[in-house]
């Protein structure tokens, strides 16, 4: 199989192309003989190479008997898939009414220049990954940004760079033992 950016699983480490592969093979072992193992052998695909390369969905289709044009239309249907890398933080902002009102859009186009990507798109060091969202209940203090499972609200275009700092420092801080 083709080397699908190998070096780059989503637990963070690092891992061969064939060790991606073999941990693929044992996926497709456990799932393809399941009433509905095509969804779950998906999601596990996918967290063991942080997308669904083509040359995986091929593989996956194989496996289970099914056209490439199937694989993939499942996989476009549901929004957690994802057939491009996408960063280590994934950034969403929200375009519901009242955030886009407030300026949601304005911070959209801010994080768009200060990443130097277009909404769908990741980073060049897969840092940062780049979507929209239509509500996340936070409407009376818009607008709201979403980064990883955390909520900013009232986010200001020009804070965009402090907001990204924040992150990258907290991944780099040191973590903490917590006390037993």
């Amino acid at each position: 199989m083709a080397d699908h950016g190998a070096g780059a699983c989503a637990c963070g480490g690092t891992a061969t192309a064939a060790e991606l592969d073999r941990r693929l093979a044992e996926v497709l072992g456990e799932y393809r003989d399941r009433p509905g193992g095509l969804i779950p052998a998906l999601q596990t695909a996918q967290a063991i190479y942080g997308y669904l390369p083509e040359p995986v969905l091929e593989r996956v289709a194989q496996t289970f008997g099914k056209p490439l044009s199937e694989v993939a239309g499942v996989v476009s249907f549901y929004s957690f898939f994802s057939t491009v890398p996408r960063g280590r933080h994934l950034i969403r902002v929200c375009l519901g009414t009242a955030c886009y009102v407030r300026g949601g859009n304005e911070v959209l186009q801010a994080l768009r220049r200060r990443l130097g990507i277009e909404v769908g798109g990741t980073t060049p060091d897969r840092e940062f990954s780049l979507a929209v969202g239509r509500c996340f209940g936070a409407c009376g203090m818009a607008p709201a940004v979403m980064i990883d499972d955390d909520l900013h609200q009232r986010v200001k275009p020009a804070r965009i760079g402090a907001l990204l700092d924040a992150c990258r420092a907290a991944e780099a801080a040191p973590r903490r033992e917590e006390p037993a």
